[in-house]
């Protein structure tokens, strides 16, 4: 009689969030299952985290905290690792940088590219440095842990087929395109307005090509591509206004004092299901040329005054002292209706005017027409395409979110 082999908790949790992965499309090929069903989650977790935790398929798990109690280090969400793992296209033999070392997602690249490849993670925090050398020691991953600025990357072992950033970037630095094989693909967090995609990057002649955009969020970068968005309290930590490009100006007393008045609602024709993503129309309200941020709150510390449709990371408009954020309504059991809820002396033009975009968004972009994001050196010349873009200039590189068609309203 054969003798049946105990699975472990820790397994059989592997082994389901597979499966929920799989079925859910984060996971398409069996070098991402084979990986994931292999590696431990749990050696790179702090000591006495709940596993079910550390298998949930859509939280991270912080693993190093600031004085101020953000997150500094994590253990990625894993619907997102794998979706990152299938982005990167790689295999056996395959050499991989990793920016950003948590320990557990080096330990997935370094089961996929197998004995014959190269894994490098590099992090500028000699804390995440230790305990991912200790976690992938644990684990027995052959992976080169380096304490160094990612922004450098790490030439000793390039070229690399694949480089995948796992913090927030806002700028491509030089080294990370330089470091990368013809045919390569460069995987990164990228914020652009304060909203964050991860994109696969492949090179097209002297600029980048995003083949793949995905909803995301990750630490900040350190170090010299450390590039922090601008914090505008307006009900101290309970409601917080993002702005993330130098052209948006605004008077923060005034628009602290607008919450003070009357909330103004406007909505427009447009419905939504319960299920539907809301990532394009983010995007799309954030490519209009004008003052922009996005507002996250505190849902019950703000009960009864705000009531964003998204409370971490809300599209709003602006003016020097007045704002109007995206909101929704429920219509009926399965039914949507958006709108705009406003504050301030602009506070109906601004809804008027978010309206009148999601209902251009909602004829012209709704049926799953995405815009192209290319990345170029900061000093190319754009030519003007007669569409709608946004143009995020960094240090480096120019970020160009381009609508297709007419996208005029």
């Amino acid at each position: 009689m054969a003798t049946e082999v105990a699975v472990s908790p820790a397994q059989q949790l592997r082994q389901r969030l597979v499966a929920v992965l799989t079925a859910k499309g984060a996971i398409t090929t069996d070098a991402v299952a084979d990986a994931m069903l292999a590696v431990p989650r749990e050696a790179f977790a702090p000591a006495g985290t709940d596993l079910t935790d550390v298998y949930a398929a859509h939280s991270a798990v912080v693993t190093k905290r600031g004085p101020d109690g953000s997150a500094m280090s994590s253990v990625s969400a894993a619907w997102l690792q794998a979706r990152m793992l299938e982005l990167a296209r790689i295999g056996p033999g395959s050499r991989v940088l990793e920016i950003g070392c948590g320990g557990c997602n080096a330990a997935y690249l370094s089961e996929i590219v197998g004995a014959d490849g190269v894994v490098v993670s590099v992090d500028i925090d000699a804390d995440v440095v230790d305990r991912a050398r200790a976690g992938l020691a644990r684990t027995g991953h052959p992976v080169t842990v380096v304490l160094a600025d990612g922004a450098d990357g790490y030439a000793p072992h390039g070229p690399y087929d694949a480089i995948l950033i796992t913090v927030e970037a806002s700028d491509i630095p030089p080294a990370w395109i330089d470091q990368l094989t013809d045919g390569g693909v460069l995987v990164a967090p990228v914020r652009m307005r304060a909203h964050t995609r991860c994109v696969a990057l492949e090179r097209d002649g002297d600029h980048l090509v995003a083949t793949a955009a995905l909803q995301c969020g990750f630490v900040p970068m350190q170090g010299d591509g450390s590039d922090p968005t601008r914090q505008l309290p307006l009900r101290g930590g309970d409601a917080v206004l993002t702005l993330d490009d130098p052209t948006t100006a605004v008077d923060g007393d005034a628009l602290r004092a607008a919450l003070d008045g009357s909330r103004v609602e406007g909505w427009s024709q447009v419905a939504l299901t319960m299920d539907a993503s809301f990532e394009a129309l983010h995007l799309w309200l954030a490519s209009q040329p004008r003052p922009y941020g996005i507002l996250t709150v505190d849902r019950q510390r703000t009960a009864g005054l705000l009531d964003p449709q998204d409370r971490f990371c809300c599209p709003t408009l602006l003016t020097d002292d007045s704002f109007a954020y995206l909101a929704i309504r429920r219509l009926d059991e399965t039914t949507w209706q958006c709108g705009a809820h406003g504050f301030g002396p602009d506070a109906a033009t601004l809804i008027h005017d978010l309206n009148d975009l999601v209902t251009a968004w909602d004829r012209l972009h709704r049926a799953g027409i995405r815009p192209a994001i290319t990345v170029h050196p900061a000093a190319t010349p754009l030519p003007d395409t007669g569409r709608l873009q946004l143009l995020v200039q960094r240090r480096h590189t120019q970020v160009v979110v381009t609508w297709p068609g007419d996208s005029s309203r």
